[in-house]
């Protein structure tokens, strides 16, 4: 048995981000006979601290996984794997700048997931940038095996820092859902929808995932939108809300933690729309994928290699609305490439094969 422990994540069951849907996913089913996991948690965030899940064992640390709170977090994780595991996988670059003391103390085999460019997202200030990229750079000299979630990223880190890295994306097929017809049509009439009638976009409403281009593109369509994010998070979110909930055709919904009702509006959009330039592959453009809609992204290495140069591109509002206005849009292809590449059973076979070597 290799006994892997996790760390990075806020913790499972999944109800925060990419990485927690990762982890998600490689527990359960998706679990080679011949690994264990052990997930650290956060005891702040996680508020039911159940010791066992989908086969993994959970443990819990007395801080936030996010924020200010997410160096420590890390760094406190990282002691406590000294001991009793085979394998420590790390999510993200956090805890980065403790790793040349973590190296000194470690002799199990380091894999980090170092995510995509953390530091170029906007919302971190020139100091946090910095810790950031210092980081990713101690993430990649120390770890045993780096990963990389997109080819862009695997470029980016031969290019910048001459190291290999094993390319293994996120899986999307966990959106398949089966459910009643009068379920789906009592989901779209409460927000008004009709099937294939709207597009849809769904993601944290932060600078890089350019809001404000597709909100304005929208403004200036005949088209219906419904666009799912955590709006009243911030300033910058209630602004865009407050200037573009007046659109008739713009419909701003608060985050939808429900994922049957989430799989409604989802399955039933006409195309989606994806707004992303920076984190590599993103879980939500992978998840869009296996709707078979056709999909309009922001123009970036990332996107195109995710949806291998088959899906439609814009680089601003204009070329955006453009692209709302074409017809006979396809997304046959999304739906194909889905089903080859990001497949949650892989993606775990992927990771264990890694812990063998």
């Amino acid at each position: 048995m290799i006994n892997v422990a996790i760390v990075g994540t806020q913790g499972v069951p999944a109800t925060y981000g990419g990485f927690e849907s990762l982890v998600e996913n490689l527990l359960g089913d998706n679990c080679p006979e011949d690994v264990h996991y052990t997930v650290f948690c956060s005891g702040k965030d996680m508020p039911d601290h159940i010791t066992e899940y989908k086969g993994a064992t959970l443990r819990y640390l007395p801080l936030k996984a996010n924020g200010i709170q997410s160096v420590p977090y890390d760094m406190l994780s990282m002691c406590k794997c000294l001991r009793g595991f085979d394998v420590i996988l790390v999510l993200g670059v956090s805890g980065g700048l403790f790793l040349p003391v973590f190296n000194l103390l470690n002799s199990k085999k380091l894999i980090i997931n170092i995510d995509g460019q953390e530091y170029k997202r906007a919302k971190w200030g020139r100091f946090a940038k910095w810790i950031l990229r210092m980081s990713e750079a101690l993430a990649v000299r120390y770890a045993d095996v780096v990963i990389s979630d997109n080819k862009g990223i695997q470029d980016y880190v031969t290019r910048t820092y001459g190291k290999p890295s094993a390319l293994i994306s996120y899986g999307g097929d966990h959106v398949r859902r089966q459910l009643t017809p009068e379920f789906v049509a009592d989901a779209l009439k409460r927000y008004g929808l009709k099937p294939g009638a709207y597009a849809i976009t769904v993601c944290r409403i932060e600078p890089e995932n350019n809001s404000p281009m597709v909100l304005d593109a929208f403004s200036r369509s005949d088209r219906t939108l419904v666009y799912i994010g955590n709006w009243n998070n911030s300033e910058y979110g209630i602004r865009l809300k407050e200037k573009y909930s007046r659109f008739p055709n713009i419909l701003m919904l608060d985050a939808v933690y429900d994922l049957d009702v989430l799989y409604a509006l989802r399955s039933n959009a006409s195309v989606y729309v994806h707004g992303h330039s920076a984190g590599g592959t993103n879980p939500s453009l992978v998840e869009a994928m296996f709707f078979g809609m056709p999909i309009l992204a922001f123009d970036v290495v990332y996107n195109r290699e995710t949806t291998e140069n088959k899906a439609y591109y814009f680089k601003d509002a204009d070329s955006l609305l453009s692209l709302l206005g074409a017809d006979s849009l396809d997304g046959s292809a999304m739906q194909e490439i889905a089903g080859r590449r990001y497949m949650w059973k892989e993606i775990s076979r992927q990771y264990a094969d890694l812990y063998r070597k």
